[in-house]
């Protein structure tokens, strides 16, 4: 199966956070807070995903009261955090939403990431992402984690599904 039919079938998409949805770095200030910067592009483009019926989610090995704050600011669906078996966590969000792994698409960055990557139609790896999540991806993005890469996979997506020129079309009528 191509590239274009693996993302014509995709209905949900899951995320990592620290290397995808930002660039991985972490960040605290004296007072002993943690720090997150999210790409705008990525966040509208996940706002977009789910104006048009679609499922989103994150699945996250750490804990972060800034995700959960990020995550509801753009209509995540589902956010797991501090999973340290992201497999059987993406299994466990999928169930009650029957939909298949077929029609999922996972994002992320490095080897934690992996098992969830694999049992997914679609696995993409963020440009900066480790040799082994690179290998194991249906795509690799251009863009960096952080930096637009959500953006780029769910603009691909939309492509192939043929959803992309309507989006357009709707941002140029505003």
């Amino acid at each position: 199966m191509n590239l274009v039919q693996r993302c014509a079938r995709i209905e949900v998409l899951v995320l990592d956070v620290d290397g995808v949805l930002t660039d991985g770095r972490i960040v605290y200030t004296d007072a002993g807070e943690e720090i997150k910067a999210f790409h705008v592009r990525d966040g509208s483009a996940v706002k977009l995903w789910t104006s048009l019926g679609k499922y989103a989610g994150i699945i996250t090995g750490r804990t972060s009261a800034i995700v959960e704050r990020r995550a509801k600011e753009l209509g995540f669906h589902a956010v797991a955090q501090g999973v340290a078996h992201k497999k059987a966590a993406l299994l466990d969000m999928l169930a009650p939403l029957g939909r298949t792994r077929d029609e999922t698409c996972v994002i992320g960055d490095d080897i934690v990431d992996l098992g969830m990557m694999r049992a997914a139609g679609l696995a993409v790896a963020v440009a900066d992402a480790c040799e082994e999540a690179r290998q194991d991806a249906h795509y690799v993005t251009d863009a960096p984690g952080g930096r637009g890469a959500v953006r780029e996979v769910i603009e691909l997506i939309l492509r192939a599904q043929g959803h992309w020129e309507a989006v357009i079309a709707r941002y140029r009528s505003e």
